[in-house]
């Protein structure tokens, strides 16, 4: 009898669709906005999404809406964090000992795209296309957002990233 082989990308589907947006607005006022035209009741998550980076950990703000009616889950997540690491404290004795200063540093949800401020991560609205295309066209209506555009998720290196 000859053995079946599964693989984990045979399983592996995406389920959501991902919006870039560009915009100067702080994180819960692009929520209010959203709120505001689309419809949805978007709300700051108790806990944010963590990434571990090198030595230190990076958290990404989350604003979350499931629509029961339509099935539909919205998450708004930033995607640049700005974090302090600090320098390590162990006593040199050369020129440069005491100049030991905390550098700022920007960390990416997904690195690839780097320039994107926030996503809109909308769950199980593969199979409703018209509410898509009258999310992008409200989206666009926006005085705030300077760009929105649809990402190709098969283009992603840190999908996992996208698990929350």
């Amino acid at each position: 009898m000859g053995t079946i082989k599964l693989h984990i990308d045979d399983f592996e589907e995406n389920d959501y669709l991902l919006i870039a947006i560009h915009t100067t607005l702080e994180d819960y006022r692009l929520a209010y906005f959203l709120n505001k035209y689309l419809g949805v009741q978007l709300q700051k998550q108790e806990e944010d999404i963590h990434i571990q980076v090198k030595e230190n950990q990076s958290s990404f703000s989350l604003y979350s809406f499931h629509d029961k009616e339509q099935y539909v889950t919205w998450n708004l997540v930033q995607n640049k964090n700005e974090i302090v690491i600090q320098p390590e404290e162990k006593p040199l004795n050369n020129l440069f000992s005491e100049n030991l200063q905390a550098i700022e540093t920007t960390i990416y949800l997904l690195p690839e795209l780097k320039k994107v401020d926030y996503f809109l991560k909308i769950e199980n609205l593969t199979e409703q296309e018209n509410l898509f295309i009258e999310t992008l066209k409200k989206l666009k209506t926006i005085e705030k957002i300077s760009l929105v555009y649809n990402i190709d998720t098969n283009s992603i290196k840190n999908k996992n990233n996208l698990i929350f």
